[in-house]
């Protein structure tokens, strides 16, 4: 057992390399879960859908439980218990009040180690996920990032789409999620992470009792880099009374060094404040959108930048032309230090207000465990934002300029 020099995190690894990490906040709520590095780019074409087909279908029964006594178990103490799957991990984690540590471990350990996905389990919940991936394509704000990724990251497990498709999730059957459970829900593949009060000791004895006994080998995970593709500039037609588009170019992934440079970016350019450039440009100045969002999305060896807006198809053009020239501006010239200071404060106070989201705080601690084997302490954080130079944001922008991006509108 170690601890940093901020004494808020604790690490230890159980002797089947389980990692764990502890983090303390005096709080009457606590958080634990586990982070798997198992996500839909863990799958093959045939699988397509099974990474966030298993998260839902572990909470159908074990060799202890029922699927009612699962979502019980939680919920009868005022807690709940809850998942994700993202491209590359999944994410399985419990909030509820201080004092209920041990009956949460011991659920979520309980689900990944004694699943037995019955039959006519399965079979109700795949309709449940069938309805999921329709309620998606019929919304062409969300449907149009999944035929953006499979366009930039084409030859690759990063572009398809989480959920699959019911070809694809047809096939899953009990030995199906069964094997993928085996294959990368093994000690050496997953984090445990803890956010409250109790002591370090006390969780980490506790995670012992319960998960000391997976012994499952490390799968062999290999990363093939999407490959770059050439910018393109795509119309699709969707019938719908709005257009919807993004613009988007590849950046370097989740390991560079120019990851918060990137972030601060982002914000900058279309971040969720009324006062990012594109915002400014598109809505408060010509009517012309109702929100203009910037994105980044980081993988292990590869990373996104993408602006998506919505507008009435005659102003696709011009929101298109104007978010350019925004591009151009940034890569041309360093931005001056006064709005480079002013844009920097504002970043690290939004980072300030997130860390008060706790439930995100939890998750993601477990997350940065799994991919980089060290969690950022706050002060560090807002040490590297407060570091990064006018050249380095414009060194960043000459990535995502015009001439380097992509176009994808569904009109």
């Amino acid at each position: 057992m170690s601890n940093d020099k901020s004494g808020i995190f604790t690490y230890h690894t159980l002797p089947n390399n389980l990692r764990m990490v502890h983090r303390f906040c005096p709080s009457e709520v606590e958080y634990c879960g586990l982070c798997v590095m198992a996500g839909s780019r863990n799958e093959t074409q045939a699988q397509y859908g099974l990474a966030h087909f298993v998260e839902h279908t572990i909470f159908k029964g074990t060799d202890r439980r029922r699927a009612w006594h699962i979502a019980n178990r939680m919920e009868s103490v005022g807690g709940e218990i809850n998942a994700f799957t993202s491209e590359e991990a999944t994410t399985i984690y419990s909030s509820f009040p201080a004092g209920n540590m041990p009956r949460a471990i011991e659920l979520i350990a309980d689900l990944v180690s004694r699943s037995r996905f019955p039959v006519n389990e399965i079979d109700r919940e795949r309709e449940v996920v069938l309805d999921e991936v329709d309620s998606y394509l019929d919304s062409p704000a969300e449907a149009i990032f999944d035929d953006f990724n499979e366009l930039i990251f084409a030859g690759s497990g990063i572009g398809h789409n989480i959920l699959g498709t019911e070809a694809t999730i047809r096939t899953f059957t009990p030995q199906t999620c069964r094997n993928f459970l085996d294959t990368f829900y093994t000690p050496g593949n997953m984090v445990l992470f803890y956010m409250g009060p109790t002591k370090p000791q006390r969780v980490f004895s506790i995670a012992e009792r319960h998960l000391g006994h997976l012994d499952h080998p490390n799968p062999e995970i290999t990363r093939i880099t999407p490959p770059e593709v050439a910018p393109f500039d795509i119309s699709r037609k969707h019938g719908t009374h709005q257009s919807h588009t993004v613009i988007g170019a590849r950046i370097p992934g989740m390991y560079d060094d120019t990851k918060r440079t990137y972030a601060l970016l982002t914000n900058i350019v279309g971040g969720p404040c009324m006062n990012s450039l594109c915002n400014i440009a598109l809505r408060e100045r010509r009517g012309y959108v109702y929100s203009v969002d910037a994105y980044t999305s980081l993988f292990t060896d590869a990373g996104l930048f993408s602006i998506y807006f919505g507008c009435d198809d005659e102003h696709v053009k011009a929101c298109r032309r104007i978010i350019f020239d925004i591009l151009s501006r940034l890569a041309d010239s360093p931005m001056k230090d006064r709005t480079l200071e002013a844009a920097k404060k504002q970043y690290i106070g939004q980072t300030i207000v997130a860390a008060d989201n706790r439930e995100q705080v939890a998750t993601s601690t477990g997350r940065a465990l799994l991919f980089d084997n060290h969690v950022a302490q706050p002060d560090e954080i807002v040490e590297r934002i407060s570091s990064i130079t006018a050249e380095e944001l414009r060194m960043a922008a000459e990535r995502i300029a015009p001439e380097r991006c992509s176009v994808l509108t569904f009109g």
